[in-house]
């Protein structure tokens, strides 16, 4: 979703980082082979992913929802160059797919891919993280925020997508929209939890850079 008018949105895209071929290589397959292809991070978000993660410089990169690896492979271009990058998907027929792209892109052997229920997985992980990103079923967002608050590190960060949520956090709720009543719940945690501090930015979907304090 886009909250510019389209010609400033492109202006914005177009003056900001080219996305990487091998990128546009898996937008294409995952577009051709995979349902639910919009639920890819785009290039133009890709880019503030990568920016933000090389701004870090993280030694230990936590991702709730892999998809096809898009998000993945933006995140890890920030990695230290000794640093480990956990990504955890429930669907286990995407594994192939995402493990392909990983080593094409020059850091399948920090990427460590776990297949499963992520609030099971999570508690098992013995690592703390400097960056978390959180992109996931939405009705899970705040167990989330809640697994992985203890391991993250001071001064670490967490980025949560969809957060604006297609416009319908400001929209009259359905009382049987779960997903929605979620998003809401979580950018109010986000907000008063005292031991982060969050800006909530209007890119895309909507993407909060939260700190923890």
């Amino acid at each position: 979703m886009h909250f510019l008018p389209e010609d400033l949105d492109n202006y914005v895209v177009n003056h900001s980082e080219n996305e990487p071929e091998l990128l546009q290589q898996l937008t294409r397959e995952t577009y051709q082979k995979i349902l639910q292809p919009i639920m890819l991070s785009g290039p133009y978000q890709g880019r503030v992913l990568s920016m933000i993660s090389k701004l870090i410089k993280p030694k230990s990169i936590l991702e709730i929802g892999t998809f096809t690896g898009y998000s993945t492979i933006c995140l890890a271009e920030g990695l230290d160059s000794d640093g480990h990058l956990h990504t955890i998907d429930i669907n286990e027929e995407l594994y192939d797919f995402q493990r392909k792209y990983f080593d094409k892109s020059g850091y399948g052997t920090q990427i460590i891919q776990h297949t499963g229920n992520a609030l099971e997985i999570i508690p098992k992980l013995d690592t703390t993280f400097d960056l978390i990103f959180i992109d996931a079923d939405k009705p899970n967002y705040s167990n989330y925020f809640h697994l992985v608050i203890d391991k993250l590190q001071t001064g670490g960060i967490i980025l949560s997508d969809n957060v604006l949520w297609h416009g319908k956090v400001v929209e009259k709720l359905n009382p049987k929209d779960i997903s929605t009543k979620a998003v809401i719940d979580y950018n109010t945690l986000l907000k008063e939890d005292p031991r982060v501090e969050s800006v909530l930015l209007p890119i895309r979907d909507g993407l909060t850079i939260s700190r923890k304090i």
